[in-house]
């Protein structure tokens, strides 16, 4: 006998294929995550270490300008130590002026003659002095005209004065130190 089966067979469905693009699509959105998950990864990390970097060079920047200011005051403190010397060394060469002013002038005093009073001025001298005779005066002058740590003396004249007996004669002179 033969048996038909009119009864509908369920069949299974062959699933459907999932779209390639659709799979495409996936993939690619994948990669991309991956590629950009990465990418600020390498990013946050590069920003770490140039902020890391920007703090060290901040530190550095700072202790150099301590630095600075340092070899500033550096400076500062040697060019004033440098003017004290130069003005210890002016005054070391003016201070042996004076002595030799007056060894000068003690070494052309003729006797009878005394100096009571010298004002300096710069590098212009005025003495004024007393003597026993005109002579000696005049010989005075020309022992300063003769020195060669002296120039411009002029004799500005002479008074004859009496003290009691002695007869003395009071002048009064100028002359200029050659600078040198």
């Amino acid at each position: 006998m033969i048996r038909v089966n009119l009864l509908p067979v369920k069949r299974k469905k062959k699933p459907k294929a999932v779209p390639v693009f659709i799979i495409n699509s996936v993939l690619l959105t994948l990669a991309a995550v991956i590629v950009s998950g990465d990418l600020f990864y390498y990013i946050n990390s590069r920003l770490a270490t140039l902020q890391q970097q920007k703090k060290t060079n901040e530190a550095t920047i700072a202790d150099m300008k301590n630095k600075i200011k340092e070899v500033e005051n550096y400076e500062t403190q040697k060019q004033t130590l440098e003017k004290r010397k130069g003005i210890i060394e002016q005054l070391r060469k003016n201070q042996s002026l004076p002595v030799k002013i007056l060894s000068e002038m003690g070494n052309v005093l003729p006797n009878g003659v005394w100096l009571q009073s010298m004002s300096i001025s710069g590098i212009d001298i005025k003495i004024s002095g007393a003597s026993f005779t005109n002579e000696d005066v005049v010989n005075y002058e020309k022992n300063l005209k003769k020195s060669a740590l002296f120039t411009d003396v002029t004799l500005h004249g002479t008074q004859k004065s009496t003290t009691g007996k002695v007869v003395t004669y009071q002048f009064n002179i100028t002359f200029k130190v050659k600078a040198g």
